[in-house]
C-alpha cells in the first residue's frame, strides 16, 4: 500500500523504484535495490490507488500515516466480504448480532484490562524524536543476525531463543537487548531512547463538562460482554449461544508502515461463543471434522523443520492438539470463509500460540495467518478465553453475569461452603465489615476443577490461620475465628456458573489486503496488463456491458440488459465510451470484474430468432454466445458458484473476440 503522504506511491519506505533520468544511475546503484516483494507491493499499490480501491486519507493536506479511504470499488469489495462474513457466520450459525457504541466509558475498559495493559513499548530517535515500536526494531535486528551466513550456530540459537521470548520482555530487558544488538533508528541510524510504555487507545471526554473519561474502543468484543445478561435472556436462558458484532475499532499505532495491515482505524468482525466450561463439544463439528487445514502447532514450531502440517480437525481434537471441539469447529469455519473470499489455501495456516504468548487465563489460542509480501500476517485470532471476561465485568460492575443449567435429575455435589461468625466480623470491622459479610454470605463452590476463591481461602486459613478476602474495593484480613470453610454434600437440581468464551476475531482490512495480493496477476507476464482475479462474490461489480460500437440502438439494448442484471441482484456497469473493445476489457480486468457482456448487431438483427450477446470470462478470456433471455440467470449462477465457467462453455457456442 502507498504511504499516506503527499502525492506518494511509497510502500514501506521503498522510494523511487524507477529511475527516470539516466543521470541518476550512479545514485541508484548506491541505494539498496528493492526486493521482489517490494516491487510487487509497489506495482499493486499503484493499481489500487489509480483505480481508487484505496486512497491515502487527507491526501491533499499531506496525509496522516495509518489512515486510508476506500474508493468506490474498494467500498464494494469490502462490503461484499463483510456481507459474506454475516452470511457465513451470523446467519448460518443463528448468532445474535449487536451494534454497540465506539466510544466506551473508562470503567468498562478498566475492568477488561485495556486501561492498564493495552500498551506497546515505544522508543524515540534521540535526534528527530520519531517514534518506533521497540519490539519491531529488535525483531528486525534479530532476524538480520539470523540471515547472516557468517554468524555462528551458537549465536543464531541465542537469537532464536530471544525471538521466541520477545513478547514477554519487560522494559528493562527489552532495553538491554536493544543495546546488546546495537539497534538504531531505522531511517536515520541515530541512537534511540530507552523503551517506555505507550497506551494504544485514543482517549476522549464524554459530555460538555468533560468529567467522564472515555476511549475509542480498541476492539468490539467488550460491547458483547457487557450485554451478556440481556442476550442470555433474549436467548431463553439457553447455552451455548453466540453473539457477534461488525464495527470500527481504533488503535493509536506507534508507527504504522504496512498499508492496510497496520492502521489506526479498522473494521473488526468478532464472535463471542458462550459455552458451559464443562462441555465444549459442538453439535455441528462433524460438518468440518474432515477438513485438513495447515496446522502449525506448538510442537511443530519447536521442531527443527518449523513447517506446518495438514491435519484433519477430527484428529487434531483427538490428539488434544486443539483443546476442544468448539474451538476446532470455528477454525474449520474460518478456513472455509477465507478460502471462499479468495485466500489461497496453500498460503493459509493456523498457528498455535506458544506458552509465552498466551494469557494466563486462556486455555488455547490459534491465529489464522496468511502468507503475503510482508510475511505471515495474523488476520484472525481464535481463542478459548475461559471465563475471564465475564468474571472481570461481573466483579467491576457488581452484576452477576452467570448462566443456569438444569440437570435431568438432581445430583449430589461436594461443595465448599463458607460458615461465617458474624459477631467476630462485626467486632473486628464494625460497620466497615458489611461488604465482607455480603461477599461471604452464600459463597460456595464445587471441589472439582481449578481452585476458586474459597479453596484458596481454605488453604491460607489452614497454613497461616488467616486469609485475604476482597470485597467492596478493599482487602479484608479474615481469621479462623471469623470464617470456617467446610466440605458439604449437597443435592442440586442444576448449576449456576460463569460461561467460558470461545472468541474468533477477524480483521476485515487485513483479510482484504491479503486477498488483493493473492488475486493480483498480470496478463502474459506484462506489467502493463494487470488484473485482479477476484471471486465473483467478492468482485466490486459482477459484469460490464459494452455496446460494440457507438450506436443509439446498441446503447438502448445495453441499458436494457443492465436492468435485467440488476433485477437478478447483479451489480454492473455500462461502458458506452466507444473506445476499443480491448481497452474496455483491460479496464474491467483491472477492477476485477469477472464477466463482460458485448452487445452487437447479432443482438439486434435476430429476426425470428432470439437475440444473443457475447459473454467473456475474465481469467480465461474465453467467450460464449448466449441468448439474451438466458444471460441474467447464467451470470447469477456463475456469480453464486452454482455453475462453473467450463459448464457454460459446454452449453453455449464458443465465440471469437468480437471485431469492431
Amino acid at each position: 500500500m502507498p504511504f499516506a503522504g503527499k502525492g506518494a506511491n511509497v510502500v514501506d519506505g521503498v522510494k523511487d523504484l524507477v529511475v527516470k533520468d539516466s543521470k541518476d544511475a550512479k545514485k541508484k546503484d548506491s541505494k539498496p535495490q528493492p526486493t521482489e516483494n517490494e516491487r510487487l507491493r509497489a506495482a499493486m499499490a499503484g493499481v489500487m490507488e489509480r483505480k481508487l480501491f484505496t486512497i491515502p486519507s487527507f491526501k491533499i493536506y499531506g496525509g496522516v500515516a495509518g489512515f486510508f479511504d476506500f474508493g468506490p470499488p474498494g467500498c464494494a469489495v469490502k462490503q461484499n466480504i463483510t456481507q459474506l462474513w454475516r452470511q457465513h457466520f451470523i446467519l448460518e450459525e443463528n448468532m445474535l448480532e449487536v451494534e454497540c457504541p465506539a466510544v466506551t466509558p473508562e470503567p468498562v475498559l478498566k475492568a477488561s484490562g485495556h486501561v492498564d495493559r493495552f500498551t506497546d513499548f515505544m522508543v524515540t530517535d534521540v535526534v528527530t524524536h520519531d517514534c518506533h515500536r521497540a519490539d519491531h526494531l529488535l525483531k528486525a535486528a534479530l532476524e538480520a543476525v539470523q540471515a547472516d551466513k557468517e554468524q555462528t550456530p551458537e549465536k543464531k540459537e541465542e537469537v532464536e531463543g530471544l525471538l521466541r521470548r520477545i513478547d514477554e520482555l519487560d522494559a528493562q530487558q527489552l532495553g538491554a537487548a536493544l543495546t546488546a544488538y546495537e539497534v538504531k533508528a531505522p531511517e536515520t541510524k541515530n541512537d534511540i531512547s530507552p523503551p517506555f510504555n505507550f497506551n494504544l487507545m485514543f482517549r476522549t471526554s464524554i459530555g460538555p463538562k468533560g468529567d467522564l473519561t472515555g476511549f475509542l474502543r480498541p476492539e468490539t468484543a467488550q460491547g458483547i460482554f457487557v450485554n451478556f445478561k440481556d442476550l442470555l435472556y433474549y436467548n431463553g436462558g439457553k447455552l451455548p449461544f453466540a453473539a457477534a458484532q461488525i464495527g470500527q475499532s481504533y488503535r493509536n499505532e506507534i508507527s504504522p508502515r504496512a498499508g492496510l495491515l497496520r492502521v489506526r482505524e479498522f473494521t473488526q468482525a468478532e464472535i463471542e461463543h458462550f459455552v458451559d466450561p464443562d462441555d465444549k463439544s459442538h453439535p455441528k463439528f462433524s460438518s468440518v471434522e474432515d477438513l485438513e487445514p495447515l496446522l502449525y502447532s506448538k510442537a511443530l514450531q519447536k521442531d527443527t523443520s518449523k513447517q506446518p502440517e495438514a491435519m484433519s480437525l477430527k484428529e487434531a481434537v483427538k490428539q488434544k492438539i486443539i483443546a476442544n471441539e468448539t474451538l476446532a469447529y470455528f477454525i474449520g469455519r474460518t478456513y472455509l470463509f477465507l478460502v471462499q473470499v479468495g485466500i489461497n489455501p496453500k498460503r493459509l495456516r493456523f498457528r498455535q500460540h506458544l506458552e509465552n504468548e498466551m494469557a494466563h487465563y486462556a486455555e488455547d489460542c490459534w491465529d489464522a495467518e496468511i502468507d503475503s509480501t510482508y510475511g505471515w500476517v495474523e488476520c484472525v485470532g481464535l481463542a478459548d478465553r475461559s471465563a475471564f471476561d465475564l468474571r472481570a465485568h461481573s466483579e467491576a460492575s457488581k452484576q452477576p453475569l452467570q448462566a443456569y443449567v438444569a440437570y435431568d435429575k438432581p445430583r449430589d455435589v461436594e461443595k465448599l461452603v463458607a460458615k461465617i461468625n458474624k459477631q467476630a466480623i462485626g467486632k473486628s470491622f464494625k460497620k466497615d465489615g458489611k461488604p465482607l459479610l455480603e461477599a461471604l454470605e452464600g459463597m460456595k463452590e464445587e471441589l472439582k476443577g481449578d481452585k476458586g476463591p474459597l479453596a484458596c481461602a481454605r488453604d491460607s486459613l489452614s497454613r497461616e490461620g488467616r486469609c485475604k478476602i476482597s470485597a467492596g474495593g478493599r482487602d479484608f484480613e479474615v481469621t479462623t475465628e471469623m470464617l470456617e470453610i467446610r466440605e458439604e454434600l449437597q443435592k442440586e437440581s442444576g448449576k449456576r456458573f460463569t460461561p467460558s468464551v470461545i472468541e474468533p476475531s477477524f480483521g476485515i482490512g487485513r483479510i482484504l489486503y491479503c486477498m488483493f495480493e493473492h488475486t493480483y496477476a498480470t496478463r502474459d507476464g506484462s506489467e502493463e496488463k494487470t488484473l485482479f482475479k477476484f471471486k465473483p462474490a467478492v468482485a466490486p461489480l459482477k459484469a460490464a456491458v459494452f455496446p460494440l460500437v457507438q450506436s443509439k440502438e446498441l446503447d438502448e439494448v445495453a441499458r436494457r440488459i443492465s436492468t435485467k442484471l440488476l433485477r437478478a441482484g447483479l451489480a454492473n456497469t455500462v461502458d458506452t465510451t466507444g473506445t476499443t473493445i480491448g481497452k474496455r476489457y483491460a479496464r474491467t480486468d483491472e477492477l476485477g470484474i469477472p464477466f463482460a457482456i458485448t452487445v452487437d448487431r447479432d443482438t439486434l438483427d435476430a429476426g425470428d430468432k432470439q437475440g444473443t450477446v457475447t459473454v467473456r470470462e475474465r481469467d480465461s478470456t474465453s467467450q460464449v454466445r448466449v441468448p439474451e433471455d438466458d444471460m441474467a440467470e447464467l451470470l447469477r449462477r456463475l456469480c453464486f458458484e452454482d455453475m462453473a465457467w467450463k459448464d457454460a462453455t459446454s452449453k453455449y457456442k464458443a465465440q471469437d473476440a468480437p471485431s469492431e
